[in-house]
């Protein structure tokens, strides 16, 4: 099975809708993703996602099923600066956490517990496993059980933190590091496939992360949305 993890075009959080250029990324995205040959595709509930994939299910003569667990990740978490994302954390304060690098205990400490995090990410675990096992593949510890190995292909359109929950499950990789040390650009493509070395026992492998050439390849430079300045001295990008 190939999963195909899709984050939406530039965002306009506040009215939960894409920029001007978040509409061109979608566009020149419709024309990477008309070859893709998906057997289903599915959305998130909020209309930046919704957005992104329209123009792309137009060109690939397809519908979107809507699932409530691919919406961003929800939790709003109390930092030592500020209320924000579960994943805005200065370097120095999230790497000294006790659990940051583990994979399931990094969600142990006083701010997140009290925001809720470890709930959402457990169901959202849940629900994504739910998922698979109905898509032929059941987690059982680290490895997944192939109870019907297949060669589909499948779509989500959704979100970069969201987008890293499910990368977590698949790798088994902690999330909170994914969190902070990955950034899929809007409208970037992430490709995860199984491999199935011996009969009935699959793994996910992932082929690419975040890719843009499709952005590239219309003369569009990759948006700067999700990430912070390359240099302290860059004032021109985000600080904060």
């Amino acid at each position: 099975m190939k999963l195909i993890i899709v984050r939406h075009g530039d965002p306009d959080y506040e009215n939960d809708a894409l920029t001007e250029r978040g509409r061109k990324e979608a566009e020149a995205l419709s024309e990477r993703m008309k070859n893709v040959k998906a057997d289903e595709c599915y959305v998130s509930p909020l209309n930046r996602a919704k957005q992104t994939a329209a123009p792309c299910l137009e060109k690939m003569h397809m519908e979107a099923a809507e699932l409530e667990w691919l919406r961003e990740f929800a939790p709003v978490v109390t930092r030592p600066e500020k209320k924000g994302i579960a994943w805005d954390w200065l370097p120095q304060d999230w790497t000294e956490m006790p659990h940051a690098f583990d994979y399931y205990d990094w969600s142990d400490h006083p701010a997140l517990e009290e925001a809720g995090v470890g709930r959402e990410r457990d169901w959202i675990y849940s629900e994504f496993g739910k998922f698979l096992e109905a898509h032929g593949y059941r987690k059982e510890g680290k490895l997944f059980i192939a109870v019907r190995s297949n060669n589909d292909t499948i779509v989500l359109f959704c979100h970069f933190g969201l987008g890293c929950v499910l990368l977590s499950y698949l790798l088994n990789l902690p999330l909170f590091v994914l969190w902070h040390s990955m950034i899929s650009a809007p409208t970037s493509v992430t490709t995860v496939v199984t491999e199935e070395r011996r009969e009935g026992i699959a793994q996910f492998r992932m082929l690419s992360y975040g890719d843009t050439s499709h952005l590239y390849a219309a003369g569009i430079e990759p948006a700067f949305a999700g990430r912070f300045r390359e240099c302290f001295a860059n004032e021109n990008e985000r600080a904060d």
